[in-house]
């Protein structure tokens, strides 16, 4: 996360007021490098951050979605063949909103405890 243009110049302006750096370490709570990295941009002209974009996502987060509604029991390796992107593309994209992939059956396990709790009560 990058710190807000406004602290930047804050910081800045500190040390130009005749503070020292370790000074505004201890005021503003950043580290010594990035007010070296900000007093170099500065003298540069360049202080506000490159702006960061959103990574281009490989796979369309509403054709995922309607192609699972499609096919609720396709596997992994199927979606990523119809996608043509790898299986990890689609796992990471399937977490990404929150779906699961799962294939549970009901508990055998519960059913059974079930049956012999009525039983025993018998």
């Amino acid at each position: 996360m990058t710190y807000s243009i406004d602290l930047r110049k804050r910081v800045l302006e500190y040390i130009g007021k005749g503070f020292s750096v370790k000074e505004a370490v201890v005021v503003f709570g950043v580290s010594i490098r990035s007010i070296m990295t900000w007093g170099k941009r500065k003298k540069e002209g360049i202080l506000p951050p490159k702006v960061r974009e959103a990574k281009p996502r490989k796979i369309d987060n509403i054709l995922l979605m309607k192609y699972l509604e499609k096919n609720p029991d396709a596997y992994l390796r199927e979606i990523a063949d119809e996608f043509g992107v790898t299986i990890q593309a689609i796992f990471y994209a399937c977490k990404r909103l929150k779906i699961t992939l799962k294939k549970r059956r009901l508990s055998i396990g519960k059913e059974m405890k079930k049956k012999e709790s009525n039983i025993s009560t018998n």
